[in-house]
């Protein structure tokens, strides 16, 4: 294993970061939790369509392609 030496002169100063603290409270907001969904289910059907598009796309090359 291998040791690393570490020299702090009188120059050198740690600082630690800043996290900022929130303060949570019991309670929560319906409004908050009702758009996460929204957009949850939103993000869905976008998901469901471009699969739908693709699966439409590629029955029409192959029925082009077999057709000659």
């Amino acid at each position: 294993m291998s040791t690393e030496k570490i020299i702090f002169n009188e120059k050198t100063t740690l600082i630690t970061p800043m996290t900022s603290k929130k303060v949570l409270s019991g309670r929560v907001d319906i409004n908050v939790l009702i758009n996460r969904a929204r957009l949850e289910k939103q993000k869905e059907n976008k998901t469901s369509l471009v699969f739908f598009g693709l699966i439409i796309g590629l029955v029409i090359v192959v029925g082009l392609i077999l057709s000659f």
